[in-house]
């Protein structure tokens, strides 16, 4: 949305704040009226779960299904657990299966048995064979509602089949075709249907089928099919047989959900449910409390560094003045390098086998910029203070510069090769043990350059 938009909305959440105080719900629903799904599911994102559950119940049965749908599943979880068991359970029987599991996942583990109890037995089979599959795995985040076709049949056919499951289907644009033991043996298009004769053969319009296990990990698969483009990826078992389908609006959920939890841990955070603005005030503290004691905890060993080397800083104390700019400097180039190496894991252009060309690269990067970097303080602080000392910070930045970056480099790949997320083990870490390797190789630069 555009930022004028943004700001229309910011002024109608405050305008329903106070409709709701003032206990005025005509006048809070008649704001909701015209605005389309998109705006009202920021505007939820922008209340407080109490404000969010009375604005929810103003909408119509139809339109309030779209908006639920639309919502995030943390703000769907904080939904349910402020709406009465009778609202909730009609909800949840109308949400297709892969929506519920993700609103399941985001609900006490008290309230996922009674919501599941309320279920029709068809629908709370298709929900549990998807509940099945391990959190991260791609099989809980398909569809099994699929319309297949065969080899054998006619497009005719096929779209009699199509029409049938309008109701229910997940998606009619991708068609998987399987074979009479269920094994995806390609895909068809509703395009190539809809411009094929009706007595044509799927055997004759179908193509070979990109699919994924259902074990595989949500956002590789999610990945591979946003980077090939498919409507539709089929998901198969570990006999190839098609229990799913992701559908690119899911395989962009997957991905917008796991950058965000990236950049939050990238950041020394935990990731947030809901929009910042909704999200409590103990909640925010609590998200970045614990990261801040671990790192609280790490910064020690870069008092125990100072103190260590506390009689080279008393002989020479113009040492002191640069600390932080080569601490500062070397935790920059680690994170420099732990973010583009993560990308790179993230998007599948890395793996971890390739942790020695990985290691040279950012030595080779690392030593450029340290290069680039210490002339320049070699310069300045042998004009401004001694040319001992300029020598001493040239040599730091560039011995700093290339262990950061090797150190940043090669850590996102340790933690997939541990199956540990690359982003806990990057910037917050990595500038806290730079911090202290730095220190430690300043100060022996400059024992060993000024004698000290």
């Amino acid at each position: 949305m555009t930022p004028k938009q943004l700001q229309h909305i910011s002024e109608i959440a405050d305008a329903i704040e106070q409709s709701i105080d003032r206990g005025d719900l005509a006048q809070a629903s008649a704001a909701l009226t015209p605005m389309p799904v998109p705006e009202i599911v920021e505007l939820l994102d922008r209340l407080s779960v109490e404000n969010a559950a009375i604005v929810y119940r103003l909408l119509a049965k139809g339109r309030a299904l779209d908006v639920f749908e639309a919502l995030s599943p943390g703000t769907q979880g904080d939904l349910v657990q402020a709406m009465r068991h009778a609202e909730v359970a009609t909800l949840f029987a109308e949400m297709d299966p892969d929506d519920r599991v993700w609103l399941l996942d985001e609900l006490p583990a008290s309230v996922a048995p009674q919501l599941l109890r309320g279920l029709p037995p068809h629908e709370r089979e298709l929900t549990a064979s998807v509940l099945g599959y391990p959190d991260n795995a791609i099989g809980r985040r398909m569809s099994p509602e699929v319309v297949v076709t065969h080899p054998q049949l006619t497009v005719g056919e096929t779209m009699q089949r199509v029409r049938g499951a309008l109701d229910h289907a997940e998606t009619i644009y991708t068609l998987p075709v399987t074979d009479a033991g269920r094994r995806v043996v390609g895909v068809v298009s509703l395009r190539d249907l809809l411009a094929a004769a009706s007595d044509a053969r799927i055997a004759d319009l179908m193509v070979d089928a990109h699919v994924a296990s259902a074990d595989e990990h949500a956002e590789a698969a999610a990945r591979r099919a946003t980077d090939l483009g498919l409507l539709a990826l089929p998901i198969v078992d570990s006999e190839q047989r098609l229990v799913g389908v992701l559908t690119i609006d899911d395989a962009a959920r997957i991905l917008k959900q796991e950058e965000s939890e990236d950049a939050a841990r990238q950041g020394g955070v935990e990731p947030l449910r809901r929009s910042y603005l909704s999200t409590p005030v103990r909640r925010l503290v609590r998200s970045r409390v614990v990261w801040l004691l671990v790192l609280a905890v790490g910064a020690t060993l870069t008092v125990q560094v100072l103190d260590a080397f506390e009689a080279t800083l008393a002989q020479m104390t113009v040492l002191a003045l640069f600390v932080p700019l080569l601490i500062g400097t070397g935790g920059n180039t680690g994170n420099q390098a732990a973010t583009t190496v993560t990308r790179s894991l993230a998007l599948g252009e890395i793996t971890p086998r390739d942790v020695g060309k990985v290691l040279m690269r950012e030595i080779c990067v690392g030593f450029s910029l340290g290069l680039l970097l210490g002339l320049l303080g070699f310069a300045l602080a042998g004009l401004a203070y001694d040319w001992h000392v300029g020598l001493v910070i040239g040599l730091t930045l560039i011995a700093i510069c290339t262990v950061a970056a090797s150190i940043g480099g090669i850590m996102p790949l340790v933690a997939r090769a541990i199956k540990v997320d690359p982003a806990v083990f990057s910037n917050p870490f990595i500038t806290t043990f730079v911090d202290a390797t730095g220190l430690i190789i300043y100060f022996l630069i400059a024992k060993a350059v000024l004698g000290l």
